[in-house]
């Protein structure tokens, strides 16, 4: 086990370094500062118009009422969904990580990742909308690998390399989701639950090296529940998430704001220390890089596996929703990023830069705080009355992973039903369910990377789809604004099957 442990990890960090150090950074700033280009900045233009049309909207029928129509959820229920596979361990382990790898300045790169990723999510939901179609079971199937087949593939000459594009971001996205979807969030989990609510006659039977029957017992657990609501469908999976999804958002940002405010007087220093960073970055130590391009990198990197803008992922739940309009569903996936890292990751770093737990001046963690400690020592520091504070971010981890693995459980099935058909999804559902008790027994470092290399080989063939169909995304806007905004007299551009019974 040991032997082929350290095979697998030479093999992914060869192709995570050339993926998320070359190719997979240009082609994701580059489709974000495209995609926000030709929507001329729309998340800054019209953001009166997509905040309206998202949080401005929460409580309206159209928003909150679930479909007649079983086979399609609520715009809400999207969202939730999406927010469920979104926010996960890379909100608080990856944030923390990025830090104290990238230094405070990794914080900024997250944010410019995010900024322009808004627009990168924008445009892969408008894209998911357009082409997407009904399946054998009646429902809506969206993503990536339809608008490559059918998007990119309807342009002269790229049928073939539409279909190749389509089946391999598929195959990437079957990995990604036991990656990113199963055994990294469980992974976290195991690791949190272990240390804040330790068990020791469990934890002290030893399965092999850094593995207890502790573990074991967790990652059984959480199987158990997985399949409970997995086995249900999208609709249960939507049913749960919008249900736990905004109660744990609220209360971590509650929890948060709290710690934030007990620290006031660091809260200048850390959005300093954040800017002078960026640019400047520290010295090499205590972890900390000492390049703006490890620095740039660490940013980029947990922004994409915390917001998964350019990874095609979300909108495969988008596309579920009831709404018809391309664009009302984008401003979602605008709302969705915005959410995701410019309010729950900016809140996490501040709760770490303020703590007092990492210098800013050197880096260097106060003694005896890990990276994957780091977050829960903050917590405890104020939360400190019977170990509260680690506990509340070992449950917090718990319900933001746990969501994750659900949400990229649907990912998954999507895949899989494009590449195998609909009757056998169950089949990927039982797969999915072994690499979530697979996660529990890995070693945490492990995990981690092989997350972040699913992510990039799942990135590269969404972005050269969402490139090449740049130019639609910026016609379909056009359409929408002048009918809805502009209030012409224009036919709407809503579907690549025009004439379809839901069209």
């Amino acid at each position: 086990m040991e032997q082929f442990l350290a095979t697998l990890t030479e093999y992914n960090n060869i192709v995570n370094t050339f993926i998320w150090t070359t190719l997979g950074l240009v082609l994701l700033l580059g489709t974000g500062l495209l995609t926000t280009a030709i929507t001329r900045f729309f998340q800054v233009t019209h953001f009166a118009e997509w905040w309206k049309n998202t949080i401005g909207s929460m409580f309206s029928k159209e928003v909150l009422s679930h479909n007649k129509d079983g086979k399609a959820i609520s715009p809400f229920q999207a969202l939730c969904t999406a927010l469920a596979a979104t926010i996960g361990v890379g909100n608080i382990a990856g944030v923390a990580a990025a830090i104290c790898i990238g230094g405070p300045g990794a914080v900024f790169w997250m944010w410019v990742a995010a900024f322009f990723g808004m627009m990168t999510n924008y445009s892969e939901n408008v894209l998911g909308i357009y082409y997407r179609r009904r399946n054998e079971a009646g429902e809506w199937s969206g993503g990536a690998m339809y608008y490559l087949q059918d998007g990119l593939g309807s342009m002269k000459g790229c049928k073939a390399i539409g279909k190749v594009l389509a089946v391999l971001f598929s195959v990437f996205t079957l990995l990604a989701s036991f990656g990113i979807g199963a055994m990294g969030q469980v992974n976290k989990i195991v690791v949190n639950i272990e240390s804040a609510f330790p068990v020791q006659a469990l934890a002290n039977v030893t399965l092999y090296e850094g593995v207890s029957l502790y573990s074991l017992v967790i990652g059984l657990a959480l199987v158990a529940l997985a399949a409970a609501i997995t086995l249900g469908g999208l609709k249960r999976v939507a049913a749960f998430a919008e249900k736990v999804v905004p109660f744990m958002v609220v209360l971590f940002m509650t929890g948060s704001l709290v710690i934030i405010a007990v620290n006031y007087a660091a809260i200048l220093p850390a959005f300093g220390a954040i800017f002078k960073t960026a640019f400047t970055p520290l010295a090499a130590a205590g972890g900390a890089a000492g390049s703006i391009i490890s620095t740039m990198v660490q940013g980029f990197k947990r922004g994409v596996f915390s917001n998964e803008a350019g990874l095609g992922s979300s909108v495969m739940v988008h596309s579920n929703s009831n709404i018809k309009e391309p664009v009302k569903q984008g401003m979602w996936g605008i709302f969705e990023v915005f959410a995701d890292t410019m309010i729950v990751c900016t809140l996490t770093a501040l709760v770490v830069l303020t703590s007092g737990l990492y210098n800013l001046d050197t880096g260097i963690l106060a003694e005896g705080v890990t990276d994957a400690t780091l977050v829960a020592t903050a917590f405890n520091s104020v939360f400190s009355y019977g170990n509260i504070g680690s506990r509340f971010v070992a449950v917090a981890i718990l319900l933001f992973a746990f969501t994750t693995v659900l949400g990229w459980n649907h990912y998954g099935t999507k895949a899989w039903e494009y590449l195998f058909g609909v009757k056998s999804t169950i089949v990927y559902k039982v797969i999915h369910l072994v690499m979530i008790l697979f996660g529990a027994l890995l070693t945490s470092s492990l995990a981690w990377d092989i997350s972040d290399t699913f992510n990039g080989l799942m990135m590269i063939p969404n972005l050269i789809g969402v490139i090449a169909l740049s130019g639609l995304v910026s016609k379909i806007t056009k359409n929408y604004l002048d009918r809805e905004v502009r209030h012409l007299d224009v036919a709407p551009l809503i579907s690549a099957f025009p004439g379809s019974k839901d069209d």
